[in-house]
């Protein structure tokens, strides 16, 4: 792979990773929530959910799930209704008790923050469009396949956890600000806000990458 196609990408890669998404709100909901350490978990399935996107995309399957309406519709619909459901949790959640540190002591384990953040990558069309419409531009196609998308991989995941982890860091100092509950409550109704304004554009999705 030539150097300036690399760099090009990673250029790309920054934009994508820097574009507010349903990853960097959770990134941020989480941070604020629990602290960088532990929002780590979050970004970690994240990151696995983005592997899953890049690897469809780059084995051509996501051509395929756009060529196909139903199922893309079934991943629409999913990733709409997950995100909406993570939306309607953060609203009602009740604030904990917060710990010493001003980290909230109360939170969901290790497993199922990676798991929140697995399915909210893996089941966003929109990753999946923008994916099968810009990784073959940097594939060459006189080269072999597998050790292009492993460099392509993993520089998009470097690079985007990076930017998971600012979010979460950036969400994170603010907790000395929302040390009350009334406050914490208007920050979880805010971000559970987001979600279901994110989730319910995922409705609206089309499959214009296809056409």
């Amino acid at each position: 792979m030539p150097l300036s196609t690399w760099i090009a990408f990673v250029l790309a890669a920054v934009v994508i990773a820097i574009s507010p998404g349903s990853g960097a709100v959770l990134s941020m909901s989480h941070g604020l929530s629990y602290g960088v350490r532990k929002a780590s978990a979050t970004v970690l399935g994240l990151q696995i959910g983005l592997l899953l996107v890049f690897t469809i995309a780059g084995a051509g399957v996501g051509s395929l799930l756009l060529a196909s309406e139903p199922a893309f519709n079934v991943v629409k619909f999913v990733g709409a209704l997950y995100l909406i459901y993570l939306g309607v949790s953060q609203w009602r959640a009740q604030p904990a008790p917060a710990a010493a540190n001003g980290v909230l002591a109360d939170h969901p384990s290790f497993g199922r923050r990676v798991l929140t953040g697995f399915l909210t990558n893996s089941t966003n069309p929109k990753g999946i469009i923008f994916m099968v419409a810009v990784l073959p531009q940097f594939i060459a196609h006189d080269a072999p396949l597998l050790p292009q998308l492993l460099v392509l991989g993993v520089t998009m995941v470097t690079i985007d956890t990076c930017v998971m982890h600012g979010y979460a860091l950036l969400a994170a100092t603010m907790q000395q600000f929302f040390r009350n509950a009334a406050s914490v409550r208007k920050l979880n109704r805010f971000f559970g806000a987001v979600l279901v304004f994110m989730g319910g554009a995922l409705f609206f999705v089309r499959r214009g990458a296809s056409t």
